[in-house]
């Protein structure tokens, strides 16, 4: 890594540190329950992290269902659909 990338990195990580920091302080005056959700955010990233696993919300996991149960009944969109699915986020 040359020393321009290396303080790059340094900076980088710095000015996140700091935005965490000045997040943290300005949601100390957020109401409780915003502060509760923060809070449980932060510790589900965290055993995330010491996990190395992804829960999937209940949302999620009835949208993989959804899509497993159509896979076996083989109702998968066309290319043409597929296509113009594409097409409508492309303009």
């Amino acid at each position: 890594m040359t020393l321009t990338a290396s303080v790059a990195m340094c900076y980088h990580r710095n000015m996140k540190a700091k935005m965490i920091k000045e997040i943290l302080q300005r949601a100390e005056s957020w109401p409780e329950s915003a502060q509760e959700d923060l809070a449980q955010a932060a510790l589900e990233i965290e055993k995330e992290l010491h996990e190395g696993t992804y829960a999937a919300t209940p949302e999620e996991v009835a949208a993989i269902e959804r899509g497993l149960k159509e896979a076996e009944q083989g109702l998968f969109a066309t290319d043409s659909e597929v296509e113009a699915t594409f097409a409508k986020f492309r303009r």
